[in-house]
């Protein structure tokens, strides 16, 4: 499925895959995001194996009865931060992206927290202490 803009030049046909990838892409420069996670571990897997960087991974592109854009996000923050801040930043970012980049607003922006990650300085030390 596709979104249709309607201007004086003409029809422009936006795909949903294009969606899913700047929305990613958008995600992944906010702060307390270390990647995106889809429903699907196994294609993770296989993506993992390959060496894809997937932008529209954990990006799910759905339209209400109404034919308005609702995005589902599912998303892997780093530890120690404030989770729901993380996910608001997710969601202003993404929208403010996707009305600079493409003049569409969604409907709904999903958030789907599904892991927390530790960063390599945020190991912890031989006494089971995390090192700040």
């Amino acid at each position: 499925m596709s979104i249709s803009i309607n201007n004086t030049y003409g029809q422009i046909d936006i795909s949903t895959d294009v969606i899913a990838k700047i929305v990613g892409g958008a995600a992944l420069d906010c702060y307390g995001i270390v990647g995106m996670a889809s429903k699907n571990q196994l294609k993770d897997g296989f993506a993992e194996l390959l060496k894809k960087d997937n932008f529209s991974r954990g990006v799910i592109i759905h339209f209400d009865e109404e034919q308005n854009l609702m995005i589902d996000m599912y998303i892997i923050v780093s530890y120690g931060t404030q989770i729901s801040e993380v996910a608001v930043n997710v969601q202003n970012k993404v929208k403010d992206t996707l009305n600079a980049t493409l003049g569409i607003d969604a409907a709904a922006i999903n958030i789907f927290v599904q892991g927390v990650r530790l960063t390599s300085n945020e190991l912890p030390a031989e006494d089971g202490t995390l090192e700040a």
